[in-house]
């Protein structure tokens, strides 16, 4: 979805547009790097393995961005990733490096960094997949503060419990097929697929 890997099929639209791809001279040819710039920094990502600069702090690491991508003044983009950090529950690591902290705590800067760039949607993929379980809460519960905040996400997941009690909608995917679709009271409560049904017994919530 954000153009990081090519899908092989199918389209993505955002706000009437197609991403990775424009039309020209009658033909479709993929878009430059620049060109998914704009696209990029409305929509946030926060991956699996964290990501940080090693060589930042956690303040650092979320003010990078605003201010070389975007031009906004330091001292704006620093008052306002310190109440990121809050909203993080991070206040007190500010002045931590990526080494310093724990896993969880990484994964909270990430997401504060993501943030900071101003999306209008954020995109997680298996955020909490490479955290100890007793991490894991951490991450989710800043999610799920974003989802009471209305933010538009899209979560890529195993945490069924949790998807249960914030997604709007499900999608359920084997080998790279849409199998199922819908509210999760739907989806899986009553899995219409033998895949999801295997998949379910298989996850632990």
């Amino acid at each position: 979805l954000n153009m990081l890997v090519v899908p092989d099929d199918g389209e993505i639209v955002w706000r009437g547009t197609r991403v990775g791809w424009k039309e020209e001279k009658g033909r479709w040819i993929p878009q430059k790097e620049r060109e998914l710039l704009a696209y990029r920094t409305e929509v946030g990502m926060v991956f699996q393995s964290f990501n940080l600069f090693p060589h930042m702090t956690a303040l650092e690491n979320i003010i990078e961005a605003p201010i070389m991508v975007r031009g906004r003044p330091r001292a704006e983009v620093t008052d306002e990733a310190r109440a990121l950090l809050a909203k993080v529950r991070l206040t007190h690591r500010a002045d931590a490096y990526p080494h310093q902290m724990s896993g969880g705590e990484q994964q909270r800067v990430a997401i504060a960094r993501a943030l900071a760039m101003r999306p209008s949607a954020m995109l997680f993929d298996e955020v909490t997949s490479a955290l100890d379980p007793e991490l894991k809460g951490e991450v989710l519960n800043v999610i799920r503060d974003l989802a009471a905040e209305g933010m538009t996400m899209i979560l890529v997941s195993h945490e069924i419990g949790f998807v249960r009690q914030v997604a709007d909608e499900v999608m359920f995917m084997a080998q790279g097929v849409v199998c199922e679709h819908g509210k999760p009271t739907d989806v899986l409560a009553a899995p219409r697929t033998q895949e999801l049904r295997t998949f379910l017994t298989r996850v632990t919530d």
